[in-house]
C-alpha cells in the first residue's frame, strides 16, 4: 500500500471497511493534535497550561458538546460517520463521564478520524473552527 500517512486519501468505501473503534482510534488522535496545536499557536506556552488546557477540551464532556455543537452542519455521509462512532459498544467508560457523553465523544472521534482518512483537511478544518469559536486559551 502506497499511502501517504500524513495526507492519507482513502475511498469511502476504503474508510467504510474500517471499524467505527478503529475511526475513533485514528479520530482521537486528530482531534487532541488539532486542540494542541490550537493552543500553542493561541499563546499557551507552559507546560502545566498546556497540559490542563489540552485535557479541559480533549475529555468526554467537552468532546460531546464540541459533538452537539457541530451536529446541525453536518452532511448525511458525516453523520453516518458520527452515528457509527456513537453506536460503537465500547465497554471501558471514564469515571468522569456519563454513557452518553462518552458515546458522543467516540460519535466525534469517528467523524474527524473518517474526515482525516477521506483527506478532507479543509472540511476539518472548518467543524474544529466552529467547535473553537468563542473558546480562548489560558
Amino acid at each position: 500500500m502506497s499511502l501517504d500517512l500524513f495526507h492519507p486519501e482513502m475511498s469511502v468505501r476504503e474508510v467504510n471497511e474500517i471499524s467505527s473503534l478503529g475511526l475513533a482510534h485514528i479520530g482521537d488522535a486528530v482531534y487532541e493534535i488539532l486542540v494542541r496545536t490550537y493552543l500553542i499557536t493561541s499563546g499557551s506556552t507552559t507546560g502545566a497550561h498546556l497540559h490542563k488546557d489540552t485535557t479541559s477540551l480533549v475529555n468526554a464532556g467537552a468532546q460531546a458538546e464540541a459533538a452537539d455543537r457541530i451536529l446541525p452542519l453536518l452532511s448525511e455521509e458525516e453523520t453516518g460517520f458520527y452515528r457509527r462512532g456513537r453506536n460503537a459498544d465500547v465497554h471501558n467508560i471514564p469515571k468522569n463521564a456519563t454513557h452518553a457523553q462518552y458515546s458522543r465523544a467516540t460519535g466525534l472521534e469517528a467523524l474527524f478520524g473518517a474526515m482525516y482518512l477521506l483527506g478532507r483537511q479543509d472540511r476539518l478544518r472548518e467543524l474544529f473552527s466552529v467547535i473553537m469559536e468563542g473558546k480562548h486559551a489560558a
